[in-house]
């Protein structure tokens, strides 16, 4: 049986915390040693970008374009998240002009080469996507090894769910997990319950939120099947990473 060791994080929804949820994963994953590269797909909103420093180009969707015969470590930015394990960020940070470009088939076939260029060199990759309704995220959703989808907790979201679920069965993906962020959906793998902290700048919020722990390492149990708990229990109060993951 081959190691998942690449997960699309896909938004069901806009609005459904998905950049936010593969940052407390990564850092989360990286906490237990692992080192993590999450790779941007969200061109148009570029909400990954908020939560890296310095230098951004070469950025996503110039290592697609303009600066495609460069190597991925040129896009990388390491985060700095006082983990054992490091944590890299290749964030999307274009004008129109150039993301539109990166959207194309021949962007999304080098989008997916970068994704496999990542895994030589990390443990992990995640890839912080949008709706499943472009190439980039259609070439995320089949070349990682697992998918999920984030969906809030409304009945927005749960309409999403069997739409996308749908969607993903017509490109060939299947959808590994559901994961169901401000609060239940009933058929979520994992529920993620909304922390009081949603600022960028108090991330990884799981520190001091024992529920956001718990789930953030029942997510990383269901996509990659490896146990975290350990490395976000520095206290010994982390007990109920069973109350997040549904059977």
């Amino acid at each position: 049986m081959t190691v998942p060791t690449t997960a699309a994080l896909v938004g069901a929804t806009g609005g459904a915390g998905t950049t936010r949820l593969t940052f407390e994963l990564a850092t989360a994953l990286a906490s237990d040693g692992r080192d993590v590269a999450i790779l941007d797909a969200a061109f148009a909103t570029q909400g990954l970008s908020d939560y890296v420093a310095g230098d951004l180009s070469p950025d996503a969707t110039a290592l697609l374009t303009d600066a495609a015969d460069e190597p991925l470590g040129s896009g990388l930015v390491d985060v700095d998240t006082d983990t054992d394990g490091r944590v890299a960020a290749c964030p999307a940070d274009a004008p129109f002009e150039r993301f539109a470009r990166a959207m194309t088939t021949g962007a999304a076939q080098a989008f997916e080469g970068r994704i496999e260029d990542a895994t030589t060199e990390f443990d992990h990759v995640l890839v912080d996507a949008p709706l499943l309704a472009s190439n980039p995220t259609v070439a995320a959703a089949t070349t990682c090894d697992r998918v999920a989808l984030v969906a809030p907790a409304t009945d927005r979201g749960a309409d999403a769910v069997g739409r996308l679920t749908a969607r993903a069965a017509d490109v060939s993906a299947d959808v590994d997990a559901v994961i169901s962020t401000f609060g239940a959906l009933d058929d979520a793998d994992v529920v993620v319950p909304e922390t009081e902290s949603g600022r960028v700048a108090d991330a990884p919020a799981w520190r001091d939120d024992t529920d956001l722990a718990a789930s953030v390492a029942g997510v990383a149990s269901v996509l990659f099947d490896v146990d975290v708990s350990d490395a976000l229990d520095s206290g010994g109060v982390l007990s109920s990473v069973g109350e997040f993951v549904r059977n």
